[in-house]
């Protein structure tokens, strides 16, 4: 019978017919699908890529400026290869020298205008130092411009120039929606070569610990090519928005390796306007020490994720303190923002307005609860930073003196000496003394007392660093390592 079917003439219309059936029935039960298809070849049609890089290119190129900066700097003296050799001294007649001398040295970098007033963003290390700024612009036209702030915590600066007429410039998109994978474009000026426009990809998201560690980092990462020159240029979505303002590489070569870092567009514009406003940035406080949570100490705390900025200690007459925020809280949340670990909740602090009454969700006796603080101003909490000091360091210390730039041939505002030492606290364990001049903490400079204070307060609990001392007995430099309380 199944035989006789099977060779019957309409057999085959009637199979046919069932699959028409069922293919009808599938697609019905699946529109979803189908619109999501349509959804995605829009949004393919209107980021083609053989046009857009040629339309970020277009929109942008005439907002980025060639900077070429001079700078003063001070090195020391090559033909002194003796000084402080006293049988040289006596027996060759060697005549006293300068230490260091003076020389002019050039560097070039990017810049991006900001606004038709001629405010130009660009990286600190770009014009920080500098005592003369020039600015080419893409249509030839050059100005002289003048600094208006600088922060070195974020690596940016803002320069203006003075021109007729509304002047080109960039706009800024949202770089906290910035995602892994999507395509970007830098325009700079590398190795001198103006307008060069490269392409990539976000390779990764908040990058930290990069440069310095007591600086304000969260970089997006990149394989956009950016070589030396590109420094200050904007990297840009294809809808031709800065997200970004290109800043560190990772080479050996010293050239391009596919590894370049970006400060994201947000933190940037935050510092740019507080820069044009007041000349300088003025961040937010909570007092407490920050870090994160490690596998041993969540397992002590009962916790059951790492992810999260660990209350290791309170300042006292601080924000945090006053708030009752206490030693093993752990903050999960700021301002109802997920806190990832401690660098991103000290980012957060840092760019909140002073006075302001923020929420802090924590977590204590395995219990989540919100707590209401009221933010304090960084640079007005000098004094009782300095004190916080005093108990994790076991120093008080003072501004170098023109005397100790004289006596020891500093330069000015360089360091800051020790008035009070504790022998048993970890710098007087060390050797350190009364008169003993620190210069540096971790590579990182100490050009006045705030930037040591900061430094200092910003270290995590047992943290091992590295101090760059001057002995005030010898006159000699050096590095030691001591652990902070």
């Amino acid at each position: 019978m199944l035989n006789r079917i099977k060779n019957h003439p309409s057999y085959i219309y009637f199979l046919l017919l069932f699959l028409l059936v069922i293919s009808l029935l599938f697609f019905k039960s699946a529109p979803d699908q189908a619109e999501e298809k349509i959804k995605i070849a829009d949004r393919t049609k209107s980021f083609d890529l053989s046009t857009a890089f040629i339309q970020v290119a277009k929109q942008n190129i005439p907002a980025v400026v060639h900077i070429e900066v001079t700078e003063r700097q001070e090195i020391a003296n090559p033909y002194n290869p003796f000084e402080g050799d006293p049988f040289f001294q006596r027996f060759f007649n060697v005549p006293d020298m300068p230490k260091k001398f003076k020389r002019e040295v050039k560097g070039i970098g990017t810049g991006m205008i900001m606004d038709a007033q001629g405010h130009i963003l660009t990286n600190h290390h770009v014009a920080g130092g500098a005592t003369k700024i020039s600015v080419l612009l893409s249509d030839g036209k050059q100005y002289l411009a003048k600094l208006v702030g600088t922060d070195p915590k974020t690596d940016l600066a803002v320069i203006k120039i003075e021109a007729r007429g509304n002047l080109p410039h960039v706009s800024f998109g949202d770089s906290d929606k910035v995602e892994v994978g999507e395509w970007v474009v830098a325009i700079g000026h590398p190795r001198g070569l103006d307008q060069t426009v490269t392409h990539g990809i976000i390779s990764a998201k908040h990058r930290r610990g990069i440069t310095e560690p007591g600086s304000y980092q969260d970089f997006l990462q990149t394989d956009a090519a950016i070589n030396p020159g590109n420094s200050g240029g904007p990297l840009l979505n294809l809808q031709g928005e800065v997200i970004g303002v290109n800043a560190v590489i990772v080479s050996e070569s010293g050239g391009f390796e596919g590894i370049g870092f970006t400060i994201p567009s947000n933190m940037a514009l935050t510092v740019a306007k507080s820069l044009i406003a007041h000349g300088k940035v003025e961040r937010g406080w909570m007092g407490a020490s920050l870090q994160d949570l490690s596998s041993e100490s969540a397992a002590t705390l009962h916790l059951e994720t790492l992810q999260g900025a660990l209350i290791a200690d309170v300042v006292k007459g601080g924000p945090a303190e006053k708030a009752s925020l206490r030693k093993n809280d752990l903050v999960i949340a700021y301002r109802g923002k997920t806190v990832v670990d401690s660098t991103m909740l000290r980012n957060e602090v840092a760019a909140t307005t002073a006075g302001e009454d923020v929420t802090v969700t924590i977590i204590r006796n395995g219990k989540k609860q919100d707590i209401h603080v009221k933010v304090g101003n960084l640079d007005a909490s000098t004094k009782i930073l300095a004190g916080n000091i005093r108990e994790r360091l076991g120093i008080e210390v003072r501004a170098a003196a023109p005397q100790d730039v004289r006596k020891y041939n500093l330069d000015s505002n360089q360091g800051v000496v020790i008035t009070w030492i504790d022998s048993k606290g970890s710098l007087g364990k060390a050797g350190f003394e009364v008169q003993d001049i620190i210069l540096g903490i971790e590579n990182q400079p100490i050009d006045n007392l705030q930037t040591f204070i900061e430094l200092a307060s910003s270290m995590k609990p047992n943290q091992k660093i590295t101090i760059l001392a001057l002995d005030h007995r010898s006159g000699n430099v050096g590095s030691i390592q001591v652990t902070v309380r």
